[in-house]
């Protein structure tokens, strides 16, 4: 009877481990069938559409070598004015007060510059009254000189100093008012910068103003010295302003180069690359620049807009289309930049369909569907 039972105890224990071992292999299988799927990432018509999804299917094309650097945008020196005193004066402003950013159009008073409290008197007055005392010298000596009274080298003299006075007067009559000296705006534009304040004492020639027409603004790229080799093949640029992060492109604006430095200073280790370009109002005088400078083409280059990359713990990902409702993750090495695109050197072959639009939303649907490692349900 005992021995019954001991056998009768063997088989249960051979049927129990067997089932056990049966169910194991089917975990197994069924692990190994999800591993084949765990990166594909499922998204109906529906929801791509609904999510704006866009893909790009990879065609090798034509990319320029990229050097990226900062720079600021200035403006072009010819479209800026120096409003300077013409008399020493008072200064006083024709408009309640001067401001930064304040329009003006040409010929518009700006300054009056009144020397009428000053102990040396009204310059303007003294010019005119100079002015006619050497008229009438002018024509005495006419019939002086007639008559032999005076020589003629003394009678040119006495014109020589009534044209002087003559052509002063004239420079300041025009400008002068019961006022002062009425300065206006000599061109259309806004005023940069302004000098002096009101009831300042000026002296001739000092600058009281600066005043801009943004015709043409400049793109001034600072360039490290080690790229000096490569400068002579730069023709092109993209910048992105640090308040904005739209990508500039010189070629949409008529833009060309300048001038490239060829020597630094004592104060900068950096070589000044310039380009020149149309006025748009979306861009800034004096703003700093992402600054992507274009040179030798290269042909046959993998590229993607830089939406379709996603940056993971230092690792650079796309998102690939494999199917009409299936996406997968697709390291990549990404190379050069344009500020637009950029050059994947590695990841990627011809023909190959990225997302370049929605990149974010697929990281996201990726990120929900990953189960933690030892988490079941």
């Amino acid at each position: 009877m005992k021995r019954i039972n001991f056998y009768l105890f063997i088989g249960l224990c051979s049927l129990l481990f067997g089932c056990i071992g049966r169910n194991h292999s089917l975990s197994d299988v069924e692990h190994d069938h999800d591993h084949d799927h765990e990166d594909v990432i499922h998204f109906s018509r529906e929801q791509a559409d609904a999510l704006g999804l866009q893909v790009e299917t990879i065609q090798p094309a034509a990319f320029q070598k990229v050097i990226k650097t900062s720079g600021f945008i200035q403006t072009a020196q010819a479209d800026e004015v120096i409003l300077s005193a013409t008399a020493n004066g008072i200064v006083h402003f024709k408009r309640h007060s001067l401001s930064l950013g304040m329009q003006v159009n040409s010929g518009e008073p700006l300054v009056v510059i009144s020397a009428q409290q000053l102990p040396e008197g009204d310059p303007a007055l003294q010019a005119r009254l100079r002015y006619e005392a050497a008229q009438k010298e002018s024509e005495r000596a006419e019939l002086l000189v007639k008559e032999k009274i005076i020589s003629m080298k003394e009678f040119e003299e006495i014109q020589l100093r009534y044209l002087t006075a003559k052509n002063m007067y004239l420079s300041q009559s025009e400008q002068y008012s019961e006022q002062g000296i009425v300065l206006n705006s000599p061109i259309s534009g806004h005023i940069k910068d302004i000098f002096v304040k009101q009831g300042d004492y000026v002296s001739v020639g000092q600058p009281m103003a600066q005043i801009v027409r943004n015709r043409h603004l400049q793109l001034r790229a600072e360039v490290p010295e080690t790229y000096f080799g490569q400068l002579d093949q730069i023709n092109d640029a993209h910048f992105i302003l640090s308040y904005s992060q739209a990508v500039h492109k010189l070629s949409d604006l008529n833009g060309k180069l300048l001038a490239i430095g060829k020597a630094t200073t004592d104060q900068s280790f950096f070589l000044p690359v310039t380009f020149e370009f149309d006025y748009s109002a979306g861009i800034l005088p004096g703003a700093f620049a992402e600054i992507f400078l274009l040179g030798e083409q290269e042909n046959q280059i993998i590229s993607v807009p830089l939406s379709a990359i996603t940056e993971e713990q230092g690792l650079y990902f796309v998102y690939l289309q494999i199917d009409n409702e299936e996406y997968k993750k697709q390291e990549v090495q990404p190379g050069q930049s344009n500020g637009e695109r950029v050059h994947i050197v590695q990841g990627l072959s011809s023909g190959d369909r990225v997302v370049i639009q929605g990149t974010y939303q697929i990281k996201l649907a990726a990120t929900a569907t990953v189960i933690p490692e030892g988490h079941t349900h």
